[in-house]
C-alpha cells in the first residue's frame, strides 16, 4: 500500500496546526506507531475526524462504528477469535448478493481478508470499511459475546431482571438498549416505514407499517413500557423528565452499511407515552422518474409539465401516499448545475445534492409564507414547498409561480381536478390561477402483488365490468409465502391521475367552471382518474381488486 501523506491532509484542511504535526513525528519516530494513530493519543484530533479525513484521502468509504446496529447475521460468519487477531468488526451481511461488510483500520491487509474470506463460501465477497482502531476495539466489546436476537434479549431480560436507570443507561451491552436496537433493526429489515410502540393496560405493542398495512410485530411485558420510552428520548436527544408533553426527536443510525434516519414523535396518552419513529431510507427514498412504475404516456406527460419554466405544480394525496418521492423524482430530473434549486419543508426527509434545503418550524423560527418569503430573496430558479396547508402559503406560492419561478407543492386534495376548487377555497383568485397552474398530480400507493406466490383466477363477470374489461379475464390474488412475510404483498407502486393545463383548461378555471366541467375537458385530453390507472394495474397483475379497492374509491363504477 502506498503510504498516505495523511499529516499534510490534516494540516492543508486545518484540522491539525504546523506544531502539532511536528510533535507528533518527533512522539512517531520515539515510539514507532501510524502517525494517525499519534495524533489521536496526544489529543491532537479525534478519532472520528482521522477516520473520515482517511477515508476521504483513501478514496475508501468509511463507518462510524458507534452508530451502527449489530447484525447477528453478520457476527455469526465472523469468529470472536479472528475479529480480534485481525482487529476487525463484521458490519453487515447481504444474503443475497453474499457480500460481506467488515470494519478494518486497514482496508488494504489483503492477508486479513483472504482469511475472513476463507470463513465464506467461494461465491461471497468482503468489502471493507474504514474505521478508528478505537471504535473497533469498542464496537467488537459491544458486537460479541452479548445476544442480539429479539428472542434471545427478552430470555435475558427476564433471566436477570435488569431495568435501566434514570439517565437512559447508554451502556450498549445493556439488554434494554440492546433491545431497542433490534427493534429497529428487525423494522428496517422488513422494509417498514414505521415503528408504532404502543403501551397498552397490559402489555406494550409493537406494530411496523409496512406497505403501508400495520403489522403486530410484538407483544412486550408491561414493564418495559417507560425504560424502553427513556431509551428511545436519550437517542433522539429529548428531554427524557418530560412526559405529560409532545416531542419530537432525530436518530440516525447505520444498518447494512447504508445510513438511516428516524423522526421520532412521543404522544401521552392512558396508559404512558406513545411513540412512533418513522424511518427514512436515504438509499429508497430518491428514485429517477422512470423508477417511478409510471406508463409511458404518464412519463412523457410528467415530462411535459417539468419543461415549462414557471408556473405551479402541485402533487396531491393524503398522508403516506408517496407526495414527497415524487416531488424529491421531479427536482432530481431538473436537478442541474445551472438551476438554483430551493427548498422548504417540514422536515427535510432525505438531504439531495445540489439543493439548498431548509427546515420550518419552532427550532427555526420560521414558517411556510415566511419561508417562502425570504427564499425569493435567495435569487432562486426552482422552489419547492413541502405543504400548502393554509391561505398565506397559497398565496405565496402563487405570487412565486407569476413572478417567474417554477414552484413545487404537495396539498391536500380528493383529487387532481378537486386541487382548483381547494385553492380556490383557500383564498386564491381563479383569474390569477389561470395560466399559472402547470398541471396537478394525484397519487395513490397500492401494494404490489409478490412475484412468488400470487394465484391467477378467471375473474367474475362483475369483477371484469368493474374494471372496463370485456369477454374472459385473467386476474390474480394474493396467497402468501415466506418470503412476502405471508401477506402475498412486497413492495408498493403508484398509481397516478395527472392533469396538464392548457389554454382552453385555463380558460375554464377562469370562469370558474364546475368540478364537473374541469372533468370532461381533462377527459378530452386523455385523462385516466386513479380508478382507470388502477384498474389497469390490476389487469396487468401488479396488484389485486381487493388491494386497489382498499385505496381508491370504486362505488361510482358499481352502478
Amino acid at each position: 500500500m502506498k503510504p498516505v501523506p495523511i499529516g499534510e491532509t490534516l494540516l492543508a484542511r486545518g484540522l491539525i496546526t504546523a506544531d502539532q504535526l511536528r510533535i507528533a513525528l518527533i512522539e512517531q519516530d520515539a515510539c514507532d506507531a501510524p502517525l494517525g494513530r499519534v495524533l489521536v493519543g496526544l489529543g491532537f484530533l479525534s478519532e472520528a475526524t482521522l477516520r473520515d479525513a482517511l477515508g476521504e484521502a483513501l478514496a475508501h468509504p468509511s463507518v462510524d462504528l458507534s452508530a451502527v446496529l449489530p447484525d447477528p447475521e453478520a457476527i455469526a460468519l465472523v469468529p470472536l477469535a479472528l475479529a480480534r487477531r485481525h482487529h476487525v468488526v463484521p458490519v453487515a451481511y447481504d444474503s443475497e448478493g453474499r457480500r460481506l461488510q467488515i470494519a478494518t483500520a486497514d482496508p488494504f491487509d489483503l492477508m486479513m481478508l483472504d482469511q475472513i474470506g476463507a470463513q465464506l463460501d467461494r461465491a461471497a465477497r468482503v468489502d471493507p470499511l474504514l474505521a478508528g482502531e478505537a471504535e473497533i476495539a469498542r464496537a467488537i466489546e459491544r458486537f460479541y459475546g452479548f445476544r442480539h436476537s429479539i428472542e434471545g434479549i427478552l430470555d435475558e431480560l427476564e433471566a436477570g431482571g435488569q431495568t435501566l436507570g434514570p439517565a437512559g443507561d447508554t451502556d450498549a451491552r445493556h439488554p434494554l438498549v440492546r433491545l431497542v436496537d433490534a427493534l429497529i433493526a428487525e423494522a428496517a429489515k422488513q422494509r417498514a416505514s414505521d415503528i408504532h410502540l404502543e403501551p397498552e393496560i397490559s402489555c406494550l405493542r409493537v406494530r411496523y407499517r409496512v406497505d403501508g398495512v400495520l403489522r403486530q410485530a410484538r407483544s412486550l411485558h408491561r414493564k418495559y413500557c417507560a425504560a424502553i420510552a427513556v431509551r428511545v428520548k436519550v437517542m433522539a436527544g429529548m428531554n427524557i423528565a418530560e412526559t405529560r408533553a409532545p416531542q419530537d426527536g432525530h436518530i440516525a443510525l447505520s444498518l447494512h452499511g447504508r445510513p438511516l434516519d428516524l423522526r421520532v414523535s412521543t404522544m401521552p396518552t392512558l396508559h404512558g407515552e406513545n411513540i412512533v419513529l418513522r424511518v427514512l431510507d436515504r438509499n429508497t427514498g430518491i428514485v429517477p422518474i422512470d423508477g417511478l412504475g409510471l406508463g409511458d404516456e404518464a412519463v412523457d406527460t410528467l415530462r411535459l409539465m417539468l419543461a415549462r419554466p414557471e408556473g405551479l405544480l402541485l402533487v396531491t394525496g393524503p398522508t403516506g401516499s408517496g407526495k414527497t418521492t415524487t416531488l424529491y423524482s421531479m427536482l432530481g430530473a431538473i436537478n442541474a448545475e445551472r438551476v438554483n434549486i430551493m427548498t422548504l419543508e417540514d422536515p427535510v426527509e432525505y438531504p439531495i445534492t445540489g439543493l439548498r434545503q431548509s427546515s420550518v418550524g419552532e427550532a427555526s423560527r420560521l414558517d411556510f409564507p415566511g419561508g417562502v418569503r425570504a427564499l425569493l430573496r435567495q435569487d432562486p430558479d426552482v422552489l419547492l414547498i413541502g405543504e400548502i396547508r393554509d391561505g398565506d402559503t397559497a398565496e405565496m406560492a402563487l405570487r412565486a409561480a407569476m413572478t417567474g419561478h417554477q414552484v413545487f407543492a404537495t396539498l391536500h386534495a380528493a383529487s387532481a381536478l378537486a386541487a382548483v376548487p381547494r385553492l380556490v377555497d383557500l383564498g386564491l383568485s381563479p383569474t390569477l390561477l389561470a395560466g399559472n397552474l402547470i398541471g396537478i398530480v394525484a397519487q395513490r400507493l397500492v401494494r404490489r402483488l409478490c412475484r412468488s406466490c400470487r394465484e391467477p383466477y378467471a375473474a367474475s363477470t362483475r369483477e371484469a365490468t368493474l374494471l372496463g374489461a370485456e369477454g374472459d379475464v385473467t386476474l390474480w390474488r394474493a396467497t402468501g409465502c415466506a418470503e412476502c412475510g405471508h401477506t402475498g404483498y412486497r413492495g408498493r407502486l403508484a398509481i397516478m391521475e395527472l392533469v396538464r393545463f392548457d389554454a382552453e383548461m385555463d380558460e375554464l378555471v377562469a370562469y370558474g367552471a364546475t368540478l364537473g366541467e374541469l372533468r370532461r375537458a381533462a377527459a378530452a385530453r386523455g385523462f385516466r382518474d386513479l380508478a382507470d390507472d388502477g384498474a389497469q394495474r390490476v389487469l396487468t397483475g401488479a396488484t389485486s381488486l381487493d388491494e386497489l379497492a382498499r385505496v381508491v374509491d370504486l362505488t361510482a363504477r358499481m352502478a
